[in-house]
């Protein structure tokens, strides 16, 4: 293990989550649960208040690779291979929650699934996700 966990990786470590100010709850083996604070910034229709189909594919990419790294050793590289996000319904001016479990994590892909919901109604679905990662196994000389 690195000198840092998944979460400070997450939270302090990834400058772009740091700009959208996103909180790693819950990282262990295969699962992550990540928070989206709620910013004005993040609306994309103005007229429904809900926020924009960009910050929810970032979030929903986000937390799978979350879950995926914390599969592997901290010291590999993953990288988005694909990725599908449905949106099921408009979301909320709030925080929103997403929660990923990895399918499948192999020598060199893994895939996970996503589901995205506001922190106040968990049991309402707003948005599914797929995401499929390239793993690059990264070994010390002594491995």
């Amino acid at each position: 293990m690195n000198d840092f966990s998944i979460k400070q990786a997450v939270e302090e470590l990834i400058p772009f989550n740091q700009f959208m100010g996103i909180v790693c709850e819950k990282a262990e083996s295969g699962f992550a649960r990540l928070r989206l604070p709620y910013r004005p910034e993040f609306i994309g229709n103005p007229r429904k208040q809900a926020l924009h189909g960009g910050v929810l594919s970032m979030f929903v990419d986000t937390c799978a690779g979350t879950a995926v790294w914390s599969s592997c050793k901290t010291t590999d590289n993953i990288a988005t291979i694909d990725m599908r996000v449905d949106y099921l319904r408009p979301v909320p001016p709030e925080d929103i929650i997403a929660e990923a479990d990895v399918r499948l994590c192999g020598n060199r892909v893994a895939n996970a699934h996503v589901v995205v919901f506001a922190a106040s109604k968990p049991e309402k679905i707003l948005a599914e996700g797929r995401c499929v990662y390239n793993i690059q196994r990264i070994r010390k000389k002594s491995d």
